[in-house]
């Protein structure tokens, strides 16, 4: 299914630069990891306070980490299991980053309960489901299959409407809604492929 994460080859070609000049330095990827993760952690503090166009530029900030990490080993050829480890730590600790600062701005915000929830209740159990697709994917790659990205609802579009959620404070429950139904829909078709995939009993 189509999603965001196509247009990551786009954004590493848009990054070339940056990615050359590391090269040239020397410069490690897990600087790229921890400036992903920082960015995420400013993000946060933005989200919280509902600053919306700062908390954008940030989680680009966090994406380009999350992109540069990768590409910039792969450039230097110096691509190993820790940096697999220390890149998806960097991810789940700018999810969390990130999450928690909605739940802040929910907590300050207040709203009406849908469903029996609280708009704090619904980001809480939004940042449990934006686990599932990545918990999916390590499973089945501890199984053989590929390490699987992308799908309806990926780290890109979660930061997408963390955004959304920081401009319109009014609107985190949808937000969350659709994190909850997007994360659990993109665990299940990762899973598919993963069940598919060449290897995979």
């Amino acid at each position: 299914m189509p999603s965001l994460y196509a247009l990551k080859p786009w954004y590493t070609r848009r990054l070339r630069l940056v990615v050359d000049r590391a090269v040239a330095r020397g410069t490690t990827p897990d600087v790229f990891t921890a400036a992903g993760v920082a960015g995420a952690a400013l993000a946060g503090v933005a989200l919280a306070l509902g600053w919306w166009l700062p908390a954008l530029v940030l989680l680009a900030v966090r994406l380009a980490g999350a992109n540069l990490d990768g590409a910039v080993a792969r450039a230097r050829g110096v691509s190993r299991p820790w940096g697999f480890v220390l890149n998806e730590l960097g991810d789940r600790a700018s999810d969390l980053l990130m999450f928690a600062g909605l739940a802040v701005l929910a907590a300050r915000t207040g709203g009406d309960p849908v469903a029996g929830l609280t708009p704090l209740a619904w980001v809480l159990v939004a940042t449990v489901a934006a686990t599932l697709p990545t918990f999916v994917s390590l499973a089945g790659a501890g199984a053989g299959a590929p390490r699987l990205n992308g799908g309806p609802l990926g780290k890109t579009e979660r930061c997408l409407l963390a955004v959304v959620g920081a401009a319109v404070p009014a609107l985190l429950t949808v937000v969350a809604v659709v994190v909850v139904v997007g994360s659990v829909l993109t665990a299940v078709v990762r899973a598919r492929r993963i069940r598919h995939a060449p290897g995979v009993a």
